[in-house]
């Protein structure tokens, strides 16, 4: 089974059906998205057409790709196009496998399938029989197209697990940042183009050499297992070819592909061939290094310079707004935040590139004026997952010399956000309890909610700056955006308070306790109590009066 050749992935057309196809059915402009059977399969499919993509038609320079949006190939020339690195991409036979081992690794015990599933209960979880909320015996037998994608998965997620068992080039469960069009009408093509980039953009990621099938710098299971097992064996980014980040591989596997059929416990079809074990072995490549994969945003230490930078992972409470200037606007001196290269090249690059052609009198508005941006991954603790994200948000583009200024606003906005949230959080904790301090318990939940309701709100106010940055050289923040986004907090704070201020332990229940706290919380959100400076500083700068609205805050109101 040849991965670019073979009918094998999953593809929803414009009409909502799915059909089973190759990868150069890509090219064909009905074809509007991946329809896998499992979340994390599909952002790894997205990652393996891209990186598919970038391989074997990589633009020279923006005008390239520009080029290349205008006039997509067809599916004959997308198809000749792969057919030079094919043969690195056979799934089983006699020579190189996708994604395993050179060695057929028969000096090892073979093991279940599921082992490739990111979320199936580990080998100590069976043993201690704390498989409580996903169970074993889920997945026992799968058709190869699914054994494809959960290889590719698990190996560029692949946790820690255990002694010599490594983990991804950009480390465990790493999150990934596309930039997807906001035109719902755009085909997979273009949502998969808009995440390729120019061959320019990759000269400091290794060797920039043309792909060749047979090159293990490129395709590491093209040749021997960069083995492991003695110390200071690692695999930098100079020894490797440019793009080797879209195809690394930590783990050492073989699947042991059956003639025998099966109904997939994955995807539910029907398949002549099936996959029920595996085998895996420890000590694969360690990665270390400088290693910057292109989709995954990362986080340096402006203090450090000289160590490289660490990639972002999923976190309990989900992504949001509150994340959203770490993801997309680059600050290395300050907060370290560095976006991932595809979106950083799509403000940079793309966008511009735009604006040019514009100016010539050709335009892709519906493309590149609106884009999104597309984050998802697993939110690990070491080895065990404890939940999968996936958001869309708005992806909003400025000149680059205003950047900074819209990340300064950005930043404002997401800090008071942040600050109004933790005073609703200890104010339901004071109503909660007459000691509130020493009370224990996860009260992260109210902050989740907290940002869930003023999502909407963030994201009008983002146009808004995006507009005010556009219009002339004018650096203020826009007025009429802030005033709105501090009502728009004070209004959600206290109604989440009077949401949750009565649902506390029934024991502890104080009414003049809970006024008491609503009084210091509204106090506090007037600009009027001890510590509330922040909020006086966020109407200073965004020029407008807190008080003299019809939502201000009285006298008696105010806390003593």
């Amino acid at each position: 089974m040849n991965l670019l050749m073979h009918a094998w992935l999953p593809l929803r057309t414009r009409d909502g059906s799915v059909a089973y196809c190759s990868p150069s059915a890509i090219a064909d402009p009905d074809i509007v998205d991946l329809a896998l059977p499992r979340a994390d399969f599909q952002g790894a499919a997205y990652q393996w057409l891209i990186g598919l993509v970038q391989t074997a038609l990589p633009p020279e320079e923006h005008d390239g790709w520009m080029d290349r949006l205008a006039e997509p190939l067809d599916r004959d020339a997308l198809e000749a196009a792969f057919a030079p690195i094919a043969a690195a991409f056979e799934l089983d036979g006699d020579g190189p496998r996708f994604m395993q081992d050179l060695d057929p690794l028969e000096d090892v015990k073979p093991a279940p399938v599921s082992g490739l599933l990111i979320d199936s209960p580990g080998a100590n979880g069976l043993k201690l029989n704390t498989d409580h909320f996903v169970k074993r015996g889920r997945v026992e037998a799968i058709c190869s197209d699914c054994a494809a994608l959960a290889l590719f998965t698990i190996q560029i997620n692949a946790p820690s697990g255990g002694a010599g068992y490594r983990v991804g080039l950009r480390g465990g469960g790493p999150l990934t940042t596309l930039v997807m069009p906001d035109d719902t009408e755009a085909s997979l093509w273009q949502r998969l183009w808009l995440n390729v980039m120019p061959t320019k953009s990759f000269a400091r990621q290794g060797k920039v050499e043309t792909p060749r099938p047979d090159d293990d710098t490129l395709f590491p299971w093209v040749g021997p297992t960069r083995i492991s097992d003695k110390k200071g064996a690692v695999v930098s980014p100079n020894d490797m070819h440019a793009l080797h980040a879209y195809w690394a591989m930590p783990r050492r596997f073989r699947l042991l592909v059956e003639e025998r059929p099966c109904q997939c416990d994955l995807c539910g079809r029907e398949a002549p061939r099936s996959v029920s074990e595996i085998r895996a072995k420890n000590y694969g490549a360690n990665y270390d290094g400088p290693w910057e994969h292109p989709l995954t945003p990362y986080r340096c230490d402006p203090k450090k310079p000289n160590e490289p930078p660490l990639s972002t992972k999923g976190q309990p409470g989900g992504l949001g707004y509150r994340h959203w200037s770490n993801l997309v606007l680059k600050d290395a001196e300050n907060s370290g935040a560095l976006p991932a290269a595809v979106v950083h090249d799509y403000l940079h690059g793309k966008a511009p590139a735009n604006r040019d052609a514009r100016r010539d009198g050709e335009a892709f508005e519906a493309l590149l004026s609106q884009a999104r941006l597309w984050a998802f991954g697993y939110d690990m603790d070491n080895m065990k997952p404890r939940g999968w994200y996936s958001v869309e948000m708005p992806l909003v583009a400025v000149p680059p010399a205003k950047q900074a200024v819209l990340r300064s606003w950005v930043q404002d906005f997401t800090e008071l956000a942040r600050q109004v949230a933790w005073m609703v959080r200890n104010q339901v904790k004071t109503a909660w309890f007459s000691r509130p301090a020493d009370a224990k318990g996860d009260m992260s939940p109210i902050d989740t909610q907290f940002y869930e309701r003023t999502q909407a709100a963030f994201f009008r106010a983002l146009f808004d700056m995006q507009q005010a940055l556009g219009e002339g050289e004018s650096t203020h923040m826009p007025s009429s955006a802030a005033e709105n986004w501090y009502r728009t907090l004070r209004h959600e704070a206290l109604q989440l308070f009077d949401a949750q201020a009565l649902t506390g332990p029934m024991a502890e229940l104080d009414m003049k306790r809970i006024t008491g706290a609503r009084r210091n919380l509204r106090a506090w959100l007037s600009g009027r109590s001890k510590g509330s400076k922040v909020v006086t500083q966020f109407a200073k700068k965004g020029g407008f009066a807190i008080t003299g609205s019809k939502e201000a805050t009285s006298t008696e109101e105010v806390a003593p």
